[in-house]
């Protein structure tokens, strides 16, 4: 578990909410359905989801206390009458036939093993249920990664890594098409999608550092996480520049799963 800054997360997540609106277009949705939203964050994405469903609802789930509290301050059920927040890791869902829709945006990948989810979200469907997935995929953030890594060997920063695992499961189509068949889900489309993410300047990029690449950062006392920010960033520009137009691009990769119930 990490110790999430919801407030700051809140206010420094502009491009994960630029892609789960894109992801909501893809759901087509009619406003009467229920939807699941796994790894809901501060909130807001779920909010656009119920928006989208007056006659139905939307429950986000998420394994942060910080950001189930944030969501639940931000968007209180007294004026939001069809959603709802709970503290749930994916995991170990037990929600039984329940949801028309499974969504999660930009969350996924924060878990190593995926079967569990999967055959919670198998269980949590009703028989007709779908699924819209995206995460991070393989070869997401590459370039900031050989930074982290390199970075790993430095003298400086080698003494806190010790026994360090790589955190994120970002996976390919052909371990996903497996899974999803074990956890009885019938996959539609799986497939990796590049996605340029757009940082505001060096503070952007140092801000974005710092409220989601927590594995790495936190293992850094905090009274030199800063510094151990600051150098990640000279590293990065030095292969790529800040643009005329002040900001900074960083390749990701995302692997989005349509899939449905099969059993």
């Amino acid at each position: 578990m990490y110790r999430w800054d919801a407030r700051v997360y809140q206010e420094h997540s502009s491009e994960q909410q630029k892609w789960g609106k894109e992801l909501i277009q893809k759901l087509n949705l009619k406003g009467h359905e229920k939807v699941l939203d796994i790894g809901c964050g501060d909130g807001k994405v779920t909010a656009e989801i119920a928006e989208c469903v007056p006659e139905g609802s939307v429950i986000g789930i998420d394994n942060s206390e910080e950001m189930i509290r944030l969501a639940s301050r931000t968007f209180p059920k007294e004026k939001f009458l069809n959603l709802f927040f709970q503290l749930k890791d994916a995991r170990y869902l037990d929600f039984n036939d329940e949801f028309d829709i499974v969504f999660s945006n930009a969350s996924l990948h924060w878990v190593i093993d995926h079967l569990p989810v999967l055959r919670g979200i198998q269980k949590s469907l009703k028989h007709s249920g779908r699924v819209l997935i995206q995460m991070g995929g393989r070869g997401n953030a590459a370039e900031i990664i050989e930074v982290l890594e390199m970075m790993m060997k430095d003298k400086k920063w080698e003494s806190y890594f010790t026994c360090f695992s790589f955190p994120y499961g970002f996976y390919g189509p052909e371990e996903y098409g497996a899974w999803l068949k074990e956890a009885g889900l019938k996959s539609k489309r799986i497939e990796l999608i590049p996605k340029d993410m757009v940082h505001q300047g060096r503070r952007g990029l140092s801000t974005w550092i710092r409220t989601t690449w927590l594995p790495y950062t936190q293992r850094v006392p905090e009274t030199l996480r800063q510094e151990y920010i600051e150098e990640i960033v000279d590293h990065y520009l030095k292969k790529h520049p800040i643009a005329e137009d002040g900001t900074i691009n960083i390749q990701m990769i995302r692997l989005e799963i349509e899939a449905y119930c099969s059993l």
